[in-house]
């Protein structure tokens, strides 16, 4: 405002210096520090902004100076706008549903007839004298419905459930009862019925027809011919040639052989059949395995895997071949020659805890040290003893300090002795199975109370039955073996489903089990 002409100063203050000079002076006199701020070079930038235009039409000079400064400070006045700008945040709210067909109907009738007037809306709305109530409703001639047998269902039950009368479902269940058992009945089995007309309302409707799959190869129908309910069979066709698979073992057995095609459960048997006769970790990548499985196929297209039959590796010129093979009543894994081996330990023969280990101690009746020849379980006054593995009683009465003792003959020159029984069940020279019962806990005997002294023999030297592993090994001979061959060339004759070439790359998509290892490459 100071630079400006006629501000009321008079005209000759200008001369010798103008009235800036004059007004410097002045200032400068009152305030010292001002003074010299205004006569310093931050007082003529200050002096040069203050007589700057900061509005420039853009429209004109465009690239000049003006013109660049009249943009920045465009752009800079709307950053800082666009800065202090309040934060905006989305309402939350929640939506309404979409009305019914019933609500929109209520709807429309509010505007037809405001209730203001008078009106009744709604599905609560009076009758007229025009509507006239039927005094019966027919009835549909048949109802089609379908049942599942649900986890621990019984057949009636589902039967019930569906609208079929008691006498009568317990007359169903008893007629398929006598064609299959009705316990293998699998739970999810779909059951397709038709109920027909009834007399009376209150009653349920009759059972006109029942379908639904017994089993893999078999469909059973019930109808009702002539007012009588008939079952009928419907065989259904079933193809039971076993699938054989082939594959290389690449960098994991058990991802190769899941690309393959070959389910999860039947590769843990696969690994253990193998396993008993080859390290995992020693099998080559280049190796090559054999996987033969149950398999049935339905006319009707349904596919149904089983168990694994056989199970092969070869690497070079070394080859195993395992198959699974009942001899008695137990199924283990023979080798192409006929030859079973079983791993295991032995079983604990009674409930209890152990009070006495194997080694030198005193002896609490004779009164002095000597060796243990076994270990001591403790259990209460008759519970029952059992046979720590396979074989044949040996010894079977009184013997000495052992009182009542059974003594059993395993494989392998093993041999297990169980004294201070109270009572004996087992008989001499009678073949006996692992965990039958032999006899009863007692204190007969060298004993100061209830307990069972165990013994394990070693080719007749005693041995501490806690740190026993055993290998049981059979060999098929005779008719077993002729048999044997004869399923397992048989099975060898079985064509391979995937061409042999399956299971080159490890691109399962199930994670292979930690114990399983990664065979290394060859």
């Amino acid at each position: 405002m100071f630079r400006n002409d006629g501000q009321g100063f008079p005209a000759e203050g200008y001369a010798g210096g103008g009235s800036r000079g004059a007004l410097v002076v002045a200032r400068a006199n009152r305030f010292p520090a001002i003074g010299r701020l205004i006569d310093s070079p931050i007082g003529d930038a200050v002096d040069r902004l203050a007589g700057a235009d900061l509005v420039v039409d853009l429209g004109a000079r465009i690239g000049s100076r003006e013109w660049f400064r009249g943009l920045f400070t465009c752009l800079g006045l709307c950053t800082a706008a666009g800065m202090m700008a309040p934060d905006l945040k989305p309402i939350n709210f929640t939506a309404e549903p979409p009305m019914s067909a019933a609500h929109r109907e209520q709807v429309r009738a509010l505007g037809i007839a405001p209730l203001g007037l008078g009106g009744d809306t709604g599905q609560r709305i009076a009758a007229t004298g025009m509507v006239e109530p039927l005094t019966d409703t027919p009835e549909r001639p048949r109802v089609e419905l379908a049942a599942t047998i649900g986890q621990g269902d019984g057949f009636a039950r589902v039967l019930e459930r569906a609208g079929v009368s008691r006498e009568e479902a317990g007359k169903i269940a008893s007629m398929v009862g006598d064609t299959v058992p009705l316990d293998d009945l699998r739970a999810g089995t779909r059951m397709d019925l038709v109920l027909g007309r009834r007399a009376v309302k209150s009653d349920p409707r009759p059972l006109e027809t029942l379908d639904f799959r017994a089993r893999f190869d078999l469909k059973l129908a019930v109808e009702r011919i002539d007012g009588q309910l008939r079952l009928k069979r419907i065989p259904i066709a079933v193809d039971n040639t076993p699938l054989r698979i082939q594959g290389r073992v690449g960098s994991s057995l058990y991802r190769s052989a899941r690309a393959a095609g070959i389910p999860s459960g039947a590769i843990e048997a696969f690994i253990k059949a193998i396993s008993q006769k080859l390290a995992m970790r020693g099998i080559g990548s280049d190796a090559r395995f054999d996987a033969i499985i149950e398999h049935a196929r339905a006319e009707t297209g349904e596919v149904k895997m089983g168990s694994l039959l056989f199970a092969g590796i070869t690497e070079g010129r070394k080859k195993v071949q395992m198959l699974k093979w009942t001899n008695g009543s137990r199924e283990q894994w023979y080798e192409a020659n006929g030859v079973g081996e079983t791993k295991g330990v032995m079983r604990q023969p009674v409930l209890g805890h152990l009070t006495s280990s194997f080694g030198m101690r005193f002896h609490p009746i004779l009164g002095f040290s000597r060796m243990h020849q076994g270990v001591d379980f403790g259990a209460p006054m008759g519970a029952p003893i059992v046979a720590a593995s396979d074989g044949v009683i040996s010894f079977a009465g009184r013997h000495g300090g052992h009182g009542n003792y059974v003594r059993i003959n395993h494989s392998g020159g093993i041999a297990t002795g169980y004294a201070h029984m109270s009572r004996i069940i087992a008989k001499f020279g009678q073949r006996i199975r692992q965990g039958e019962l032999i006899g009863y806990v007692g204190s007969t005997g060298l004993s100061t109370g209830p307990h069972l002294h165990y013994e394990m023999y070693r080719n007749g030297k005693a041995i501490n039955p806690t740190s026993m592993k055993f290998t049981t090994v059979q060999q098929l001979a005779g008719r077993d073996l002729a048999n044997f061959k004869a399923k397992l060339n048989n099975l060898l004759s079985v064509r391979v489903a995937n061409g042999g070439g399956a299971a080159t790359q490890d691109n399962s998509a199930e994670a292979e089990p930690k114990d399983k290892g990664k065979p290394k490459k060859g």
